[in-house]
């Protein structure tokens, strides 16, 4: 898979702060790329730099193969986390405005807006205010003047604010089918269970720093601890809790279950395999419960900024 956007060695100060320090990305063409990163990390100047709001001091952006240039405005599509939308002037007239910015005629905006208004059910509010509508409502519209010009490179940050669980997964059913039809997007969230459900690729910046990149699914092989969450029932639990300590690393688990019995975390020590834990457990008595405990997203996340730290 070929990159649709590569970030190559950018640095960005701001006086004597470092905003990003030699920070290179790629991200593959037709993929959820999520950007994360605590608070300050450096998130918003990269996507600023993306956007040509500010420039980087060093290094390069290459969109689409071209170096990165003012025309390819119309080629991206942003979300910003704070919403940019003119309180005070009506919907349908702000977002033919602003896909006439995006390159658009006034025809082909109104046929692209039918269609998307229709869509999440909202034509009914082409003449009104956006104060006047609530802030999930105004964020449907915000939303669809950022991807009504079917731009190459979607940017979503927190695209999820304000949406209460309905339209949030509205909305990234939505973002999903972009991608499946062609669009590249970087996600940028806090919310790690949208990073599972959503991204293809991450990269985690951390103080300005790269400090984790790659496909998600890779990541988390790389984080595997071989930990099984067991539950079993056997006719002496202490005898068999003590055989198994001889052969795996053990501690106590609390997770839920029908069933009652021994509750345990059990670490398969290097060279052992998953097989020979369960053969031994079948043999101990019955297993109602054995589950691999896959390092999420939020784990990753949490143990790569404290050992970078």
């Amino acid at each position: 898979m070929s990159n649709l956007l590569e970030i190559n060695n950018v640095v960005k100060s701001y006086g004597d702060y470092t905003a990003l320090n030699n920070v290179s990305l790629h991200v593959p063409r037709g993929s959820v790329f999520g950007l994360l990163g605590p608070n300050g990390a450096g998130k918003t100047s990269l996507i600023r730099i993306i956007n040509q709001i500010t420039m980087p001091d060093s290094g390069e952006v290459i969109l689409d193969g071209e170096k990165l240039a003012p025309h390819h405005i119309e080629y991206i599509g942003y979300l910003p986390e704070e919403r940019g939308l003119y309180k005070s002037m009506k919907v349908g007239e702000q977002a033919l405005y602003l896909a006439q910015l995006k390159g658009l005629s006034k025809t082909e905006a109104k046929k692209r807006l039918k269609y998307w208004f229709e869509k999440f059910d909202i034509s009914a509010w082409w003449d009104k205010k956006i104060e006047e509508l609530s802030k999930g409502m105004a964020q449907k519209v915000q939303f669809i003047v950022t991807v009504m010009h079917n731009p190459k490179l979607l940017i979503f940050d927190e695209p999820f604010s304000g949406f209460d669980p309905i339209n949030a997964q509205l909305i990234a059913k939505e973002i999903l089918q972009l991608r499946d039809e062609g669009a590249t997007i970087i996600f940028s969230t806090h919310r790690m269970e949208s990073v599972e459900e959503m991204c293809d690729y991450i990269a985690l910046i951390n103080k300005s720093n790269k400090i984790l990149d790659g496909k998600l699914e890779t990541i988390k092989r790389q984080y595997r601890t071989n930990t099984f969450q067991v539950g079993l029932d056997a006719t002496n639990p202490a005898e068999v809790q003590q055989k198994l300590k001889e052969q795996f690393d053990v501690l106590p688990a609390d997770f839920k279950t029908l069933n009652k019995g021994l509750k345990l975390n059990i670490k398969i020590k290097d060279g052992g395999t998953a097989n020979e834990l369960l053969s031994f457990l079948t043999n101990a008595g019955q297993v109602h419960h054995f589950v691999e405990l896959v390092p999420t997203a939020n784990d990753i996340f949490i143990q790569a900024v404290n050992k970078n730290s």
